[in-house]
């Protein structure tokens, strides 16, 4: 362990600076290197001694990291917000930043995050890309609502977003402005569109051999629905990097935040410090299991 060098990373969109250091934090090299996957592999098979690698989790993190584990000899990933807390200072470039965390790293002061293994990565993504095209359709239904009250139109709420019935309103308008018509078929069609998407997301992933067994285990709970289960497995990832149910909760973004000092405790509202996907899916889910 004492001959590895330590590497910290400070990853961007097209540039990564690093800076090697051996264990007494003697500076061995430092640089930028484009990100790209040919220029990133040659540098990395060319390095003289085995290496230990740390990176902040960022956008661009992902790939860069499943490209670089087979050459390291262990590769860590930082957390964001913690890690500027403990790095905070007046001056701060991509150098400094690369410096730092290769000495974290060898100082053993890293703080580390989870990194979901590939698999469970890919398939979060597909989960999310469908809980992004939900949204959006949201947005339509609510524009087509606000296009009929704008011009006065009687609708049932129940059935607006029904096909047939959508047909006999549309038909049925007086004396609405042309351009609202167009409009309304318009965003009928963006509403079919995103819900044909929708379909096809949602198709492979509880098939994929990974989530099927433990989807369907979930699903044995009352009210957990599909989209729960693929969500709280896939955002979970493995279970046992939670040492206890308290920091699961608090994964969740399900407890407030706590204030303690000089004996006194206060609580207050819900930290953004969480997973906001498992958050919205797991109110949602206990706002319809008590709708009666």
């Amino acid at each position: 362990m004492s001959a590895s060098d330590y590497i910290g990373f400070d990853i961007h969109k097209k540039t990564i600076s690093f800076c090697a250091k051996t264990q007494d934090g003697t500076i061995l090299d430092q640089g930028t290197i484009p990100a790209r996957r040919d220029t990133l592999l040659a540098w990395a098979k060319a390095r003289p001694r085995p290496w230990i690698g740390a990176m902040e989790a960022t956008l661009f993190t992902g790939w860069i990291y499943d490209l670089m584990k087979p050459l390291a000899q262990e590769l860590k990933v930082a957390h964001p917000a913690m890690l500027k807390a403990i790095t905070a200072c007046k001056k701060k470039n991509d150098k400094v930043d690369a410096r730092t965390i290769a000495d974290l790293l060898r100082c053993n002061l890293l703080p580390e995050c989870y990194m979901a293994p590939c698999a469970i990565r890919d398939l979060r993504r597909v989960l999310r890309y469908r809980n992004l095209v939900v949204r959006q359709a949201t947005r339509m239904k609510n524009r087509i609502a606000g296009l009929l009250m704008e011009t006065g139109t009687i609708y049932n709420k129940e059935r607006l977003h029904g096909k047939a019935y959508f047909s006999e309103l549309l038909g049925s308008l007086q004396d609405v402005p042309h351009s609202v018509v167009e409009l309304l078929k318009l965003s009928r069609g963006q509403l079919e569109f995103f819900a044909n998407i929708q379909r096809r997301l949602l198709k492979g992933l509880p098939q994929h051999p990974e989530l099927s067994e433990r989807v369907n285990r979930l699903q044995s709970i009352p009210a957990v629905g599909q989209i729960l289960a693929l969500s709280w497995a896939l955002e979970i990832g493995e279970v046992k990097r939670f040492p206890s149910i308290g920091q699961a909760v608090s994964y969740c973004g399900l407890t407030s935040a706590q204030h303690n000092s000089a004996g006194k405790e206060q609580r207050g509202p819900i930290s953004k410090q969480r997973n906001k996907h498992l958050q919205t899916i797991l109110i949602e889910g206990r706002q319809v299991g008590a709708t009666p």
